[in-house]
C-alpha cells in the first residue's frame, strides 16, 4: 500500500481511510478503497508484476473508453506495483444488458482500426501479448498469437517438437480456414469474467487484453466457456453480421486462449489444444 499512499498523498492530498479486499481474480489483488475525503477508488496491485503490466491496462482501458460504445472504469492512475480506477458498484444485471452488451461491442467492432496489432504490447493475463503493427489479419494471428504461444509452450515442455510442428502446418493453413476481415478493436480476452455489471446493472468492460483485431476472434471467445446469453448474439449480429459458418470457426480462434491457458495452468488444457490442431494441421 506505500506506493498507493504516496500517490493520495502527493497527488490527490488525501489518504486511504479504509478498504475492503473484492473477489475475483488470480492475478491481482483487488481492493474497494475508500479515501479520507470521501472517495471511492477500485485499486488492482501486485508487487511482482512485470513494470509495465498496469500502464499497458491503462492504454488498453483507455482505448476501450474512448470509443463511447460501452462503459469502461476510467482510469485515475497506473504505476509499476498499481492502477487505481474508478470504483463501479456492482448491481443485479438488468433486463436489457445481453442486449446493450451485444450491440454495444458491434459498434465498438465497426470503429474504423489502422492496422493488425496495437500501439503498445500488453498481456492476456500474466502472458506477454506481443502487438506489433502487421497489415496481414492472417500473419498478425499466425506469428504473434498462435505461433508465440506455441513456443512458449514448447519452451516451457508443454508441446513437444512434433506438435509445434504440426501448429506451424495450422498457421500455413489460415488464409484458407479463416475469412479475410477488416482490423477492429477488441477487447480481447472477452470472457463472462471481464464483464462487470454498474449500479443500473448494465454492463462495464474490465480485464482486457485490447489490440486489433479480427471481431470473429473476439466473439469467439464469448463462447469458450459455456457462451454468453442468446439474446447477447442475436443483438450483436443484428448491428455487426458476421461472415457465414462463423459458428464452425469458434474453436480455431479459440485455439489462441486454449494455447494461453496451457501456458499458465497447466496440463489440464493439453486435450483441448491437441484436439484443435489435430483437426486443422
Amino acid at each position: 500500500m506505500d506506493d498507493i499512499r504516496h500517490w493520495l498523498q502527493n497527488d490527490l492530498n488525501t489518504d486511504i481511510a479504509r478498504f475492503e479486499r473484492l473477489s475475483g481474480g488470480d492475478i491481482c489483488d483487488t481492493t474497494r478503497l475508500i479515501t479520507t475525503d470521501g472517495r471511492e477508488l477500485c485499486v488492482k496491485q501486485q508487487d511482482s508484476a512485470p513494470r509495465d503490466f498496469f500502464i499497458a491496462e491503462a492504454t488498453g482501458l483507455a482505448a476501450l473508453r474512448d470509443t463511447d460504445t460501452l462503459r469502461v472504469p476510467e482510469v485515475y492512475e497506473a504505476q509499476e506495483h498499481f492502477i487505481a480506477m474508478e470504483y463501479i458498484a456492482p448491481a443485479r444485471r438488468a433486463n436489457d444488458y445481453w442486449q446493450r452488451l451485444g450491440e454495444g461491442l458491434a459498434r465498438m467492432h465497426q470503429l474504423p482500426a489502422p492496422t493488425f496489432g496495437f500501439s503498445i504490447d500488453n498481456y492476456c493475463g500474466r502472458t506477454p501479448q506481443p502487438n506489433p503493427e502487421t497489415p496481414s489479419g492472417h500473419e498478425f494471428f499466425a506469428e504473434h498469437r498462435l505461433m508465440y504461444q506455441g513456443r512458449l509452450a514448447h519452451e516451457q515442455g508443454h508441446l513437444d517438437s512434433r506438435e509445434l510442428d504440426a501448429l506451424e502446418r495450422l498457421c500455413t493453413r489460415l488464409p484458407t480456414l479463416l475469412p479475410e476481415q477488416p482490423p477492429a478493436l477488441i477487447h480481447g480476452d472477452l470472457w463472462g469474467g471481464n464483464i462487470h455489471g454498474d449500479e443500473q446493472g448494465h454492463p462495464v468492460l474490465i480485464d482486457p487484453a485490447t489490440h486489433w483485431g479480427w471481431a470473429e476472434a473476439e466473439i469467439a471467445m464469448t463462447r469458450l466457456f459455456g457462451g454468453f446469453a442468446p439474446e447477447f448474439y442475436e443483438h450483436y449480429l443484428a448491428v455487426n453480421p458476421l461472415e457465414p459458418g462463423w459458428r464452425d470457426r469458434t474453436s480455431l480462434y479459440n485455439l489462441y486462449h486454449l494455447l494461453n491457458h496451457l501456458n499458465l495452468f497447466g496440463s489440464s488444457y493439453y486435450p483441448q489444444v491437441i484436439q484443435v490442431v489435430t483437426q486443422y494441421s
